[in-house]
């Protein structure tokens, strides 16, 4: 068994300001995509061909990813909390972003982003989803730090004792699993997929079903929060129901893309 590493959340405090390795994490995430991008302009079937663009949609991004994933948690996870302290919507430091929500704040924003640049949403998506992973993977690290997200105890070599816990108990590093296999894996995939023409929209239902494979198989040994609890038996979470829609999207427009092709 492994033990938590029980690293500080705040990386830097200089007079009061207080820089949290959450928030370094995003920064790293958008920083990730934008030099991705910069690559991707090069490949001659993509639709964005300028650095310029490609800030644009970072820029684009982050506030998508931010608004929808910060709204998205409060809707889906602790709206009772959130009624009670509104302001409490505010401290993202704390952790508390929804994937499911910035999911959707990211589709928006390219929906408008690419209407803007005379692009189609699919043909915006498509640029945009190789970028991601990465994203998620520092994003999945961020929440490792900040000690959130635990999974389930467990007898397997890879568990983890959390000492702030007290309990002594081995529990998986469910975090690291997702960074593993939603950012590191779903990666490689999708880089080297996107990396020959594809039929437009392909790329973005090869993102939606990969993320919601792993993200599905995962769930099994994430604890869900603990306010709302497991939905059916001992097994079905928030998150199952959240990302169903993303496999069974992501499965429509791969057969919609090569039946068009």
């Amino acid at each position: 068994m492994l033990t938590y590493p029980n690293i500080d959340p705040v990386l830097l405090q200089i007079s009061g300001l207080k820089i949290h390795w959450y928030g370094v994490m995003y920064l790293l995430g958008f920083t990730s995509a934008w030099w991705l991008g910069i690559i991707q302009t090069k490949r001659e079937w993509t639709a964005y061909k300028t650095s310029e663009q490609v800030s644009d949609l970072i820029f684009y991004s982050a506030i998508g990813v931010v608004l929808g994933g910060r709204l998205g948690y409060v809707l889906f996870y602790n709206l009772p909390v959130y009624i009670a302290n509104p302001l409490d919507v505010f401290k993202i430091w704390q952790g508390g972003m929804s994937f499911h929500g910035g999911l959707i704040g990211v589709l928006v924003a390219m929906y408008l982003y690419g209407k803007h640049q005379g692009r189609t949403f699919f043909q915006t998506t498509d640029f945009i989803a190789p970028l991601v992973p990465l994203g998620l993977l520092f994003g999945r690290i961020g929440n490792f730090i900040n000690g959130e997200l635990w999974g389930a105890p467990t007898n397997w070599a890879t568990g983890m004792i959390v000492p702030y816990l007290n309990d002594n108990i081995p529990r998986h590093p469910s975090q690291l699993y997702e960074g593993f296999l939603e950012g590191f894996v779903l990666f490689i995939i999708l880089w080297i997929f996107a990396s020959k023409p594809r039929p437009t929209m392909a790329i973005s239902g090869l993102f939606l079903v990969g993320y919601g494979f792993f993200r599905f198989l995962v769930e099994f040994v994430r604890l869900p929060d603990a306010h709302i609890g497991y939905l059916m038996g001992d097994w079905l979470t928030m998150g199952h129901i959240l990302t169903l829609p993303m496999l069974i999207a992501g499965s429509w427009m791969l057969w919609r893309a090569y039946r068009k092709a």
